[in-house]
């Protein structure tokens, strides 16, 4: 299957080569409780990001620089977060990465009705 979706004024597209999870992600850290996004995880193979521009694709990394949130510089939508592929201990096998999708941006989809999941980011990072 393939998902699409894109922020509020489509400058900045995705799609996806998977299925929607059956559960949805919400992380309590101090920056993702404030972003709002619901996520969706993939192997960054899956992900493939179309921005109309290269000036389209924002990224902003805070504290150790790992996260890179990616949000569109026109409308100020959070479309996705390429971050190391924490394990719910908090631990890094200092290699494998993955891709955090809002998924409140999928084509013909209401993740507010999906199952969610909430990590503890707040006390993990």
């Amino acid at each position: 299957m393939t998902i699409t979706g894109s922020c509020h004024c489509g400058k900045n597209a995705f799609s996806i080569d998977g299925d929607i999870p059956t559960e949805l992600t919400r992380c309590t850290c101090s920056f993702c409780s404030k972003r709002g996004a619901l996520l969706a995880y993939y192997q960054p193979s899956q992900f493939h990001a179309i921005a109309q521009t290269n000036d389209d694709d924002a990224i902003y990394r805070w504290n150790t620089k790992l996260v890179a949130h990616h949000f569109c510089s026109e409308c100020g939508c959070a479309t996705y977060t390429d971050s190391p592929a924490f394990e719910q201990d908090g631990s890094w096998d200092k290699v494998n990465r993955r891709i955090g999708v809002n998924a409140r941006l999928f084509d013909n989809f209401d993740a507010a009705a999906a199952p969610v999941a909430v990590i503890d980011g707040k006390n993990l990072w």
